[in-house]
């Protein structure tokens, strides 16, 4: 017997959008710069020791990442990708010595807000990680 999980559709899965909704925007428009290259980038991205011709697969990357997230059928995959993606940029912001709470850390706090829309959103992710009392 299986047992069907409905998504929420009260203020919880509200929630779980629009945390989505702000995450996969900002995911985007952080994607979208590398395409542009505008110098802002070039330089950020040089100075985290990428060479200019990986920008723009680091951006293709990134869109398909949060495409993935972003459609409910495939938001579990897009959300693991997601994480790894963001290890990476922790990763390399530890090893040019940026600052711990600005740089260093905001790879965590985004995939912490990653998994929380989903979380909010979708039972299942209730199920498999319950907060405890």
């Amino acid at each position: 017997m299986t047992q069907e999980i409905k998504a929420p559709g009260g203020k919880m899965g509200l929630a779980g959008w629009i945390v989505t909704g702000l995450v996969g925007a900002f995911l985007a428009f952080s994607a979208s710069l590398k395409f542009f290259m505008p110098d802002v980038v070039r330089e950020t991205m040089g100075g985290l020791g990428w060479p200019a011709h990986h920008d723009l697969m680091i951006g293709i990357i990134e869109v398909g990442c949060v495409a993935l997230y972003l459609i409910p059928r495939t938001a579990v995959l897009g959300a693991v990708l997601e994480t790894a993606l963001l290890g990476g940029a922790i990763a390399t912001n530890v090893r040019v010595d940026n600052p711990l709470f600005s740089h260093e850390l905001f790879g965590v706090y985004l995939g912490v807000l990653v998994w929380l829309g989903l979380w909010l959103r979708d039972p299942r992710i209730r199920m498999l990680m319950p907060l405890r009392r």
